[in-house]
């Protein structure tokens, strides 16, 4: 099956719908999936609840849904170096739900697995526990998290054959498999489709199965976040 659209904008327009829940692969601005962001943005969908690591910077990834108000609640782990994001959230205007880093990416591998709950240790004893059922396992307190499904995953690859099988570039892995296994529907961007059975088995960090439709960009900007240089 041929999984490749010609571009993000006709990947996104019969799946993206007012108040879904958005999976976005991504750490700050390493692995993001640049184009697809951009055409969420431009398809105009509102009330939007957004899982991802944390909302990129001002004006660039996530933070563009942030500047359009599309976004209604993020599930993260960071707030970082997002000013609007920090702004809205202190002013009331967006939902936070801070989940633990590690938990967080249980939550959406649990989810792909489907697994609809588990316990963890982390978090117990804190707001992260608030309102969650706390177990006791041999002498130790647990809180238990739910699972996520989103209902479309935006991701970001290396390289993806014509079936949807996918190879990641170093850490731009990060958070993409898992958002990838947890999505109802996967839309992957890539900078490299190469026919499918050209990709050895063995290399294949995620199979097709988990994903549904494949969008090219060649060349995405890939900023930097922070740069830091030796001094002269």
């Amino acid at each position: 099956m041929d999984k490749v659209y010609q571009n993000a904008t006709q990947a996104l327009q019969d799946i993206v719908a007012d108040g879904q829940m958005i999976g976005v692969g991504g750490f700050g601005l390493c692995g993001i999936p640049e184009a697809l962001i951009a055409a969420l943005r431009d398809s105009g969908v509102k009330n939007l609840t957004c899982i991802s690591n944390n909302a990129g910077v001002d004006g660039f990834g996530l933070g563009q849904l942030l500047t359009t108000r599309q976004i209604s609640k993020m599930i993260a782990s960071y707030v970082g170096e997002n000013k609007e994001f920090e702004r809205q959230y202190l002013s009331g205007e967006l939902e936070l739900e801070f989940t633990p880093q590690g938990t967080l990416a249980e939550k959406l591998r649990a989810g792909g697995a489907g697994i609809p709950a588990f316990f963890t240790r982390t978090g117990v004893g804190t707001i992260v526990a608030e309102g969650k059922e706390i177990r006791e396992f041999d002498g130790v307190q647990y809180v238990m998290e739910r699972s996520l499904t989103p209902d479309v995953s935006l991701v970001k690859a290396y390289i993806a054959d014509r079936s949807g099988n996918l190879v990641f570039n170093k850490t731009a892995r990060n958070f993409n498999p898992n958002v990838a296994m947890a999505g109802k529907i996967t839309v992957v961007e890539v900078e490299k489709i190469v026919d499918t059975g050209e990709l050895d088995p063995d290399q294949i960090h995620l199979p097709g199965i988990y994903v549904h439709r494949i969008v090219l960009n060649e060349n995405p900007e890939k900023r930097i976040e922070q740069r830091t240089v030796r001094q002269a």
